[in-house]
């Protein structure tokens, strides 16, 4: 099982831009679909962005959809999120997963395991 560590983020101003990244240990990185989620204040975990296991396949949710960049790089076991136009709305605990499987069928959190610590993000002034 794939154990991850977020990191990148911090506070941010309105319109401006982050990139986190999640490193994983273990030797089938590339079996695993990739999510990554956020957690608002007063709010569940949602799950924003999946990548498959071979990186050509993506899938957004649409309050993050033209915004941010969800990619991969095998070889350094890691995933990453570039964020940019962020907004207030934006603000929450990011953490990502792996899914049981390769392909991204679904951003259901419960779908997901090996989750981070999480990494904060906050937008604002």
């Amino acid at each position: 099982q794939l154990q991850l560590v977020e990191s990148g983020g911090g506070l941010v101003q309105p319109g401006g831009s982050l990139t986190l990244s999640c490193g994983a240990s273990g030797s089938t990185f590339e079996l695993h679909a990739m999510g990554w989620f956020r957690e608002a204040p007063g709010k569940g975990r949602q799950g924003i962005a999946c990548i498959s296991g071979s990186g050509d396949s993506t899938d957004y949710a649409d309050s993050v959809k033209g915004r941010f960049t969800i990619s991969r790089d095998t070889a350094k076991n890691t995933t990453f999120l570039q964020m940019n136009g962020l907004t207030h709305e934006d603000t929450g605990e990011y953490y990502c997963a792996a899914k049981s499987g390769r392909r991204c069928t679904s951003r259901r959190p419960s779908g997901f395991r090996g989750w981070g610590q999480g990494t904060q993000v906050t937008v604002g002034s």
